[in-house]
């Protein structure tokens, strides 16, 4: 049986930012979260071996975006300043910083090799980076509005784009050309994002929905109306099963894109959630938002499902030095039959395409487990039959070629 995430548990809040937090992110060990802020300020929270965190000062305006470097021994931030930094998160705060752009920079993504950069801005344009001594290599350009997000793809041979025109790019980097366009109708994509296959890609709406995409047929594989508001941010389980999206509607949900449903909702922020990020490992995962506050949850796979909603409760407030409280949730434990988890789902979740807070009656409950059940029985029936055809086409095969064999031999003894 394949596992399935657990509930997730609320670790810690932290409330240090004051203003909007606009960025979450991970280092590759889990000992240190970065994130940026609408008051011009990266903050560098250390998790272990205790709590601490520091506050980096540089950019003249709202930082916008945060990432650690695939090693974690850098951190890249980007601003409303137009400028790109280059953290190292340890005390001493020291930085690079470079003009990137001749607008406001909104988001900055390493390769996956950590020797390059992509950042995307208001003027337009896509911009890649060396990262050591900043070095510019190329532009990307048919964007004709604002450029919201940009990233690799896991193996670095492609960026994937969003803009306000209200398309979604895909750029082969080599060649530096796009080679498709995909086309949002109702809003804008405010993020985007490579599946960790390299396969797809997921990209978080102003319509309040979420879509993803396959990139080599191009077709929209799913499409999750879930939100009531603008979904923010998004980021995949690195394991692919999972998306989690951050929306305006002050909620965060997880989505099973094996199922293709709503898994959990998770409320906490009292306002806009406006970043999200799962950690490299998958074990946690961050959330920022208009509240001046960030989250810190975890989650664990086993064989269970789970029927609750994770909701966090208000941290400490200091401007003078960081804080956090600590709520801890217990995780709910359920069945892990495979037909018990299939019936919840649609009693206890939201279908991919539309949000609804009903369950399903219990009778209707019942005649869909009777119906699962009498389906894996016709599917093990099919099996087994199968199984027989194949022993029957041996035989078959194997009697032809023995009356091939005879055939020989009796012409052999003619001729002589």
């Amino acid at each position: 049986m394949s596992s399935v995430l657990s509930d997730p548990t609320l670790e810690r809040h932290f409330k240090g930012h004051r203003d909007n937090v606009t960025s979450v992110d991970f280092s590759c060990n889990m000992k240190q979260i970065a994130t940026g802020s609408m008051d011009s300020c990266v903050m560098i929270w250390n998790m272990k071996p205790q709590m601490r965190a520091y506050r980096f000062d540089g950019h003249k305006d709202a930082v916008l975006s945060v990432q650690f470097s695939p090693s974690g021994h850098l951190v890249a931030s980007t601003s409303r300043d137009k400028t790109v930094r280059l953290w190292v998160p340890s005390m001493k705060a020291e930085s690079t910083a470079f003009r990137a752009h001749t607008a406001t920079v909104r988001s900055v993504n390493f390769s996956g090799d950590g020797q390059t950069l992509v950042t995307a801005s208001d003027d337009k344009t896509i911009k890649v980076w060396t990262v050591h001594r900043q070095k510019f290599l190329f532009s990307l350009n048919q964007h004709i509005n604002w450029v919201r997000c940009a990233k690799f793809s896991p193996d670095d041979r492609l960026i994937v784009s969003s803009s306000d025109d209200k398309t979604i790019k895909l750029w082969d980097k080599n060649s530096r050309e796009c080679i498709h366009s995909f086309y949002e109708h109702a809003g804008y994509a405010n993020q985007v994002d490579f599946h960790p296959s390299g396969t797809c890609i997921a990209a978080a709406s102003t319509d309040n929905s979420v879509k993803v995409w396959d990139i080599r047929s191009h077709k929209m594989l799913q499409h999750y109306q879930v939100h009531s508001g603008v979904v923010n941010s998004l980021s995949f389980h690195p394991a692919g099963n999972f998306l989690i999206t951050a929306s305006s509607d002050s909620t965060m949900k997880i989505l099973d894109l094996v199922e293709g449903k709503l898994l959990y909702t998770l409320h906490g922020h009292q306002g806009p959630v406006t970043g999200v990020a799962f950690s490299r490992t998958g074990e946690y995962f961050a959330s920022g938002g208009s509240d001046e506050q960030a989250s810190e949850l975890s989650e664990h796979f086993n064989g269970q499902d789970a029927h609750a909603a994770a909701h966090a409760q208000s941290g400490s407030h200091s401007h003078s030095r960081a804080t956090h409280s600590l709520t801890y949730r217990n995780p709910s434990s359920i069945s892990s039959s495979a037909h018990q988890t299939q019936t919840q789902g649609l009693s206890q979740h939201q279908p991919r395409v539309q949000a609804s807070d009903g369950g399903v009656p219990p009778g209707l409950a019942s005649t869909l487990e009777h119906i699962i059940g009498q389906l894996d029985i016709l599917t093990q029936t099919v099996s087994i039959l199968e199984q027989r055809l194949t022993l029957t086409e041996d035989k078959l095969k194997e009697c032809l070629e023995n009356q091939m064999e005879i055939g020989v031999h009796l012409q052999r003894q003619e001729e002589a």
